[in-house]
């Protein structure tokens, strides 16, 4: 797909019959490509007649940050899925597709969210709290949301992602961190998924696999198709039952990367079992960083700058899917 840096492409089908307003994006990363490809196969199926959308109405955005697509990178200026919200000061690239995103985002019900991580590891799921009436994500969608979760094809399901940010952001105001830096602003941690939810919709984003796996595309084309035929937006779509059991998941520390020289004891991937106690990295000043309890390692980042997020700490989560 030949992309533009200079518009962002969005491709809408309605219905004729009432029913819910679903958004699919992809490459909110622009290394992130599985769900720009699982995009484009439902595209060309409706372009055939083989799904039809007949009841609500139903945008993709294959390529949510064109910059970093082009360039085959994570980021244009910046991560366009932190802080993500419209201004009317746009300051880089991601500030004005922000500006675009936003109130198409809002003008939705339903989000499915497509990426892709950088280690090896099995396809999962992550979805929002509980619902809840607290300062820092008020929710009262959770089951819808948890019913999607379950339906988009994957049995690992992950949650407490911004609550787990705000504590890492209130630990490096505590090191003294440069006042007003981005990364101190519990809302550097608000991406697609959190800003949908604060517009009064539902969401979950699907980890499709390893950036290169060339199983990511499927995983995404499965999903998209799961979720029209769950919303029954389409025809042509018969709804695959869930898994019988799935793995949920909460992160619950967020370790940040202190150094440059701070190192990981070995090549650590998302999901990784350590025990309590266990030796995870070693820092450039020499302390050692251990497991505090059995628990995982999610999303650890060997290029991670100093002061920013390195790896999350999860454990089993009490919520039941």
């Amino acid at each position: 797909m030949k992309v533009s840096t200079r518009h962002l492409r969005v491709h809408r089908f309605t219905g004729l019959a009432p029913g819910p307003k679903l958004v699919v994006t992809g490459a909110v990363h622009g290394n992130e490509v599985a769900g720009t490809r699982g995009i484009e196969r439902v595209l060309a199926e409706i372009e055939r007649g083989d799904i039809d959308i007949v009841r609500g109405s139903v945008s993709f955005v294959p390529v949510c940050n064109p910059l970093a697509y082009r360039e085959g990178r994570r980021m244009g200026d910046r991560n366009l899925n932190r802080r993500l919200q419209p201004t009317a000061t746009p300051q880089d690239y991601e500030d004005r597709i922000a500006n675009a995103l936003c109130p198409l985002l809002a003008e939705h019900d339903v989000l499915l969210d497509l990426h892709s991580f950088r280690s090896p590891g099995q396809p999962f799921v992550m979805r929002g709290p509980a619902d809840n009436r607290g300062a820092l994500e008020p929710f009262a969608q959770a089951a819808a949301e948890a019913e999607l979760a379950r339906h988009v094809g994957v049995q690992r399901v992950v949650d407490g992602w911004l609550a787990a940010y705000a504590e890492g952001v209130a630990r490096r105001r505590a090191r003294g961190l440069t006042p007003g830096a981005v990364h101190e602003d519990p809302g550097y941690g608000v991406g697609t998924t959190e800003y949908m939810r604060a517009q009064g919709g539902y969401c979950v984003t699907l980890e499709c696999g390893q950036h290169d796996d060339p199983a990511g595309p499927d995983v995404a084309h499965h999903a998209i198709r799961q979720t029209l035929a769950l919303l029954g937006l389409a025809e042509g779509i018969t709804l695959q039952p869930p898994a019988p059991r799935f793995e949920c998941l909460t992160l619950l520390e967020v370790i940040d990367r202190h150094h440059a020289d701070d190192q990981f004891t070995q090549a650590w991937k998302s999901f990784d079992p350590v025990a309590a106690g266990q030796l995870i990295a070693q820092r450039a000043d020499g302390s050692a960083v251990r497991a505090p309890r059995d628990g995982y390692i999610v999303f650890p980042d060997v290029s991670a700058q100093p002061g920013h997020e390195w790896f999350y700490w999860a454990q089993p989560s009490t919520r039941a899917l």
